[in-house]
Formats: structure tokens, C-alpha cells, sequence
């Protein structure tokens, strides 16, 4: 058989998610077969619901999944075979570079739109790790008349954040700039954002192996206590905000009074509390005192 009529051959669906829900499952991931149907949606270049009405794969597309299979199974992310992960109403490139944006940040943006009903009160935004760039662009997706500045330590976080904010249309409105937080800029913003590595040192070993493998240290590790990130945060803040201005600081579990205590130590008082849908409080929003 000629190359190209294999490549047209069709091969079974259900033959290759059973094959793959067997594999994952074994490897000791979560619902299997859900994550079994996402890799065969993009190895075919579709989602869930272009596969709803599939039967079977062409070749092609079927050695794709049994490669992202394997690497898979290996427990690296499905947003890095993919190459993309969906972020509050954005969809956004991922690299190992950076974190896979999730859910829980999210929490950041639902407790500034409380704050900040007004879509014409935010001209001014700052994300200070930015990462993918997920977190700015969201903020400046609800915010139409708002520019914003995006900053992070690795070239290749900012380089990628640039390229979102091009897909998502939102270049226009957005810099990124590669530095140490907010070492290099001399500007105050209405919305200052952050979801700082809060992860302690010792902890990170132990944590699943698609984090622990292959996202980031850097963006992980928050030294010994998981507040190194917040220290030189709250320090910053005063200096970074406009008069009335509002920060917005991503929290690991149970650091809330520690990152409170570091805030009102530096003038800042806290405005909002806003918990995840584990019922963690994610989201702290800081003021200055006057």
C-alpha cells in the first residue's frame, strides 16, 4: 500500500480511546477517557464537539495521538502537547516557559470586575509575572478603554505573551517588557495584577509530575515559607498604585493573614477577599491606607 493511501486509511475511534483511557489510567491520571477524547480532538484538529459526530481517525491523524498519547502518559500537561490552554474568555498559546494558566486565576479578574464594575474606570494595567500573558489580556479584554504593561523575569514568558496578545487582538493595548517585578519601571497603574510563585521550596518535589516536571521552578518556588514574592510585592505596591488604585494578588492555601500581615506592614490595607471554587482564599485586593 502506497504511502499516501495509508495516510487516508481510517482507523477505528473508540478502538483508539479505549486503547488511550486504558494507558492514561494506568498512568495515573484523572478521568482518563476525557483526556483520552481531548488529545484525539486535537490530533484531528477539532474539539469535543467536532468529535461528536467522528467514527474514526485517518492515519495521519492517529500516529498524532499516539505520539501526544505517550507524552501524555509520560504525565507532561496536555496544554504542552497542545500547545494552547483556554483562559477566562481568551484562548492563548502555551510554552514550558511559563505556567499553564488555570481556573484559580481566574478568581483574580471575577474580583476585580466586583471592585471595578465601571468598564470605563481602568486606564491602566500592570501584571507583574505575567507569564503567558493570560492574566493582563483578560483584564484588558473586560477593560476596553484600558493600555497595560506585562512583566516577567524570562524572555522567551515575555516573547510568548507578545505573540497572545497578538491573537488575541489586544497588541494595540498591550507591552511586555522582560524584567525583575518592577525594577524598571517609574509608573503608577490603576490595576496592578499578580500571580506570584507562592509554592515552598521544599514543597515542590511533591507536587503532581506535570508541575513538579515540567512547569517552571521559578514560577513555582516562593522560598522557604512561600512568601519571598509577596515580601518584595508589598514593598513595591505603594509606589506602583494611583490614588485610589487597587492590587490584586494571587494567594496559595492558607496564606492569606501571612500575605495580609506583609500588606498593612507597608501601608496597604486590605479591600476584598475573593475564594476559589475549593473555597480557598485565591484573590486578596490591597489599597493604600489613604
Amino acid at each position: 500500500m502506497s504511502e499516501k493511501a495509508t495516510d487516508n486509511a481510517d482507523i477505528p475511534l473508540a478502538t483508539l480511546l479505549n486503547e488511550a483511557a486504558v494507558l492514561l489510567a494506568a498512568a495515573g491520571i484523572d478521568d482518563a477517557r476525557r483526556e483520552a477524547r481531548l488529545l484525539a480532538g486535537w490530533a484531528a484538529g477539532t474539539d469535543l464537539t467536532g468529535l461528536l459526530g467522528r467514527v474514526s481517525l485517518k492515519a495521519v491523524a492517529a500516529r498524532r495521538f499516539r505520539e501526544g498519547l505517550k507524552r501524555r502518559a509520560a504525565r507532561e500537561p496536555l496544554a504542552f502537547i497542545t500547545g494552547r490552554a483556554g483562559f477566562w474568555s481568551l484562548d492563548v498559546r502555551v510554552s514550558p516557559a511559563t505556567l499553564i494558566p488555570r481556573a484559580d486565576t481566574e478568581t483574580l479578574i471575577e474580583a476585580l470586575l466586583e471592585l471595578r464594575p465601571d468598564r470605563s474606570a481602568v486606564r491602566s494595567v500592570l501584571d507583574l509575572g505575567t507569564g503567558t500573558g493570560a492574566l493582563l489580556l483578560a483584564a484588558l479584554a473586560e477593560y476596553p478603554q484600558a493600555r497595560g504593561v506585562g512583566v516577567d523575569l524570562s524572555p522567551d514568558a515575555a516573547l510568548l505573551a507578545r505573540d497572545n496578545a497578538q491573537e488575541n487582538r489586544l497588541a494595540d493595548r498591550a507591552v511586555f517588557l522582560c524584567g525583575n517585578w518592577a525594577e524598571a519601571l517609574d509608573a503608577r497603574f490603576d490595576v496592578v495584577l499578580s500571580n506570584p510563585p507562592y509554592i515552598e521550596s521544599t514543597a515542590i518535589p511533591g507536587l503532581m509530575p506535570e508541575v513538579s516536571r515540567y512547569e517552571p521552578e521559578r514560577a513555582l518556588d516562593g522560598g522557604r515559607d512561600g512568601l519571598d514574592a509577596y515580601r518584595v510585592l508589598s514593598r513595591a505596591l505603594p509606589g506602583m498604585l494611583t490614588p485610589g488604585g487597587v492590587g490584586l494578588l494571587e494567594l496559595g492555601q492558607g496564606q492569606d493573614d501571612a500575605v495580609t500581615a506583609l500588606g498593612r506592614a507597608q501601608g496597604l490595607k486590605v479591600v476584598a477577599r475573593r475564594r476559589d471554587l475549593g473555597g480557598i482564599v485565591r484573590a486578596l485586593a490591597l489599597q493604600t491606607e489613604s
